[in-house]
């Protein structure tokens, strides 16, 4: 645990990189470290929230357990564990929070199946002294109350949920009730079928699911850099995956700036293919292929109900909603608008075509079946991808401005055309393999022809010279489109390293005055890009320098291992919604690149062969 740090009396709001996260594969929530509920949505990640404060202190709601004049705090997770632990100083005394949504008995997380019960468990134990702690609990726009001292049950008209608070003794609120060391005391947070039935907590609530999360942890790799921040990671991708269906969401919460006062402010409550099928290949290859296959089934499924790929979905695999504004809420420090929905999903991305062939080729290349028909939804859409290339869209950073034809796009095609190919030779499966391989190699070449600036030394981001510096380019050798150390793309690497350079190893994705994208303003340094230039300093051989990059990234790490979407230059103030699940894939992927080329190791053991 790191040392004490001080709870300054002068944050209404806590920064964002003083929070913990917390889940049961169903919903999570932030914890701060001042012992409040920061961000809480039930019954799942994307309901509207239950309690928000870290969006409006006035307005968002509260569920908090105050220690009475606390002065310092700290916070650890239970080893292996999505299990947080925060621990208040006051100068009456010390007092332990442990927070966890509870599992079921005997689940198994690598499993396509609900593990959660829908409760919260606040755990509170004094180390010394005598503090005084209170709960203070107010569900965003009120509630309609009824029970006793014991237990409240709730109707929350807001958010169309009804919850019950239960605890080991009377709920202390007002003032504070003075505790004496060593006693302890449960809060239990019941919504859904849950909410109905009697709580059954025992002395030791979250002793089951520890002991879960310690079974499912324990299949992580060990010999990896930055081993404590690699095993938090994959948990942190974990806790945003949605356990039942295998849809996973790209962060915990809505509407955190990427921007102080600025309104590049979105929702980032559910599933892009994108962001998913980083994360299934990250949780790959730290020896978790379960979890491909469970999305895998999820996205085609959602494919075939939506009639075709879209860019992001719902849990249920249906559109993202539309985006309103919410016009109560005040945003984290005055960061408005709020939105809740995300409009991404109207959106034209040709790179999803290549996500799901290139997933579903790891899932068959680490020893996965297709179910039957499976393949035939598969081979549409690289037909689909054949044409899709060279059309216009939004791209992978999703802009708001007219849409081109971005390169990154194009490049997914490519990957959706050679995986087909590749998946039809390998396994025997019909379809025209010669064409698929034709079309990806000609993808290829127009790329490099047509995307190429020989004024700026570098590829750019759509397929004509005159395009911006993107780092989403750095990506692809990593999807094998390009080798890294390929003429054009070191030079690109260099001038992305140069160019969009944002100090202390931080890139900017592209500069918004250069590349318009219908927002305008600046924005924070955006970590993946950073972890895909350690990707590439690996693939061009100069290990060294990846290291000492790599190292230098987990540094923007918070006590607890996580990490945001962006980073502010300068001060490394945490952006943007959080945590962030392609952060924590690029700090995965990256660590197991180093590991095996510091071994001299074939960096993807598992698929290589298939791609001989």
């Amino acid at each position: 645990m790191t040392g004490w740090r001080s709870l300054s009396s002068e944050y209404r709001q806590r920064p964002i990189e003083d929070h913990g996260l917390i889940g049961d594969g169903t919903t999570c929530a932030l914890v701060a470290r001042d012992g409040s509920i920061a961000f809480l949505c039930v019954p799942r990640f994307d309901s509207p929230p239950l309690v928000c404060p870290l969006l409006d202190p006035d307005r968002g709601g509260e569920f908090r357990l105050a220690v009475a004049g606390a002065t310092h705090s700290r916070q650890r997770y239970l080893a292996s564990t999505g299990v947080l632990v925060t621990e208040i100083r006051s100068p009456d005394g010390a007092v332990e929070i442990t927070d966890g949504m509870c599992l079921r008995t005997g689940a198994v997380l690598e499993e396509d199946a609900a593990a959660g019960t829908g409760t919260l468990i606040r755990l509170v134990r004094v180390l010394h002294g005598r503090p005084a702690v209170s709960l203070r609990f107010a569900p965003r726009g009120g509630s309609l109350v009824e029970g006793s001292a014991e237990e409240l049950r709730m109707w929350c008209p807001r958010q169309g949920a009804k919850v019950v608070l239960r605890s080991s003794r009377p709920l202390p609120r007002g003032p504070g009730v003075p505790l004496r060391e060593g006693e302890r005391l449960w809060i239990a947070l019941q919504w859904g079928p849950s909410a109905g039935s009697p709580a059954e907590v025992d002395d030791d609530p979250l002793a089951e699911t520890v002991r879960r999360w310690r079974a499912w942890s324990g299949r992580l790799v060990q010999d990896v850099p930055q081993r404590r921040l690699v095993h938090r990671s994959a948990i942190t991708l974990k806790l945003l995956d949605h356990f039942a269906n295998g849809a996973i969401v790209a962060s915990a919460t809505s509407s955190l700036p990427e921007r102080i006062g600025g309104d590049r402010n979105w929702d980032y409550r559910y599933s892009w293919i994108r962001d998913a099928a980083y994360t299934v290949f990250a949780l790959r290859r730290i020896g978790l292929p379960m979890e491909a296959g469970g999305f895998l089934t999820w996205v085609l499924d959602a494919v075939d109900a939506s009639g075709g790929p879209r860019v992001v979905y719902d849990i249920d695999g249906r559109p993202a909603p539309r985006e309103v504004l919410d016009p109560e809420l005040s945003g984290y420090l005055g960061s408005k608008p709020v939105r809740w929905g995300n409009d991404a999903a109207r959106q034209t991305q040709h790179d999803v075509y290549g996500e799901v062939l290139d997933c579903a080729f790891q899932w068959a290349a680490t020893g996965g079946t297709f179910a039957p028909g499976l393949w035939k939804r598969l081979t549409a859409l690289a037909e689909a991808a054949r044409t899709a290339w060279a059309r216009p869209d939004h791209g992978i950073w999703e802009v708001r401005s007219s849409p081109r034809p971005f390169t990154y796009s194009a490049a997914m095609c490519q990957v959706a055309l050679d995986r087909a190919a590749r998946l039809s030779r390998r396994l025997g499966l019909p379809g025209d393999a010669e064409t698929w391989e034709a079309d990806a190699e000609a993808i290829t070449c127009h790329i490099l022809d047509n995307a190429w600036d020989p004024t700026r030394r570098a590829l750019t981001e759509h397929l004509a010279p005159d395009g911006g510096l993107d780092a989403s380019l750095l990506a692809l050798p990593l999807r094998r489109v390009l080798p890294a150390d390929h003429p054009k793309m070191v030079a690109t690497c260099r001038a992305v390293a140069e160019q969009l350079d944002a100090g202390g190893g931080l890139l900017y994705r592209y500069l918004p005055e250069e590349s318009p994208d219908g927002v305008g303003g600046p924005e924070g340094a955006f970590l993946l890009c950073s972890f895909w230039l350690v990707d590439n300093l690996v693939g061009q051989r100069r290990v060294g320098e990846a290291v000492e990059l790599f190292d230098r990234l987990c540094a923007y790490s918070n006590e607890l291992g996580l990490l945001p979407e962006q980073v502010a230059p300068g001060d490394g103030a945490f952006l943007g919604n959080f945590p962030q699940g392609l952060s924590h894939v690029g700090l995965v992927s990256s660590a197991v690149l180093i590991a095996r080329a510091t071994h001299g190791l074939i960096p993807e053991l598992s698929t290589h062969a298939w791609f001989s």
